[in-house]
């Protein structure tokens, strides 16, 4: 079953990323907290990303943790300056491979901060998450992180 969902997993990822992105490209960069790792990011649209990490949780033993959401964003809030700053939620899926390795359903709560100076994005996350296998289970994530987005110039 692990394998299914990887390999679907993989796939997404593969199909979106051919998607031509509207607003900042493809940025790679860190998460810290609860996961640790790397993370990257692939905007969709205008207020379209999918973002993903390949990352460790620390929560009762080091385990391996897979994630990916769709993620929807509002540019709305507070008027800076320079950089865009948004709101994010979405949805998604996680898997932790641990000795009960769990799948789940992430929804990513978090907000964004798109440096106007260069390149960059900072961002900070709580994600509830609905655990579905091997049992039903509920948890919460929290992590910070911040990203380089290649191939692109300063926000404006």
């Amino acid at each position: 079953m692990v394998r299914s969902i990887m390999l679907c997993a993989a796939v997404a990822l593969l199909i979106c990323g051919t998607v031509q992105a509207q607003e900042s490209g493809f940025g790679l960069g860190i998460i810290i907290g609860e996961p640790t790792g790397i993370s990257g990011k692939q905007w969709t649209g205008s207020r379209t990303a999918i973002d993903g990490a390949v990352a460790w949780s620390f929560e009762d033993e080091s385990a391996l943790h897979l994630h990916g959401d769709l993620l929807y964003h509002s540019f709305t809030p507070p008027k800076i300056n320079r950089g865009k700053f948004a709101w994010y939620y979405g949805i998604g899926g996680r898997i932790k491979f641990e000795d009960d390795s769990k799948v789940g359903v992430r929804v990513p709560l978090g907000m964004d901060y798109l440096l106007g100076t260069a390149p960059l994005d900072f961002f900070l996350e709580l994600v509830p998450i609905l655990d579905l296998a091997p049992s039903t289970d509920f948890s919460l994530n929290a992590a910070i992180g911040i990203r380089y987005f290649f191939g692109q110039e300063a926000y404006k």
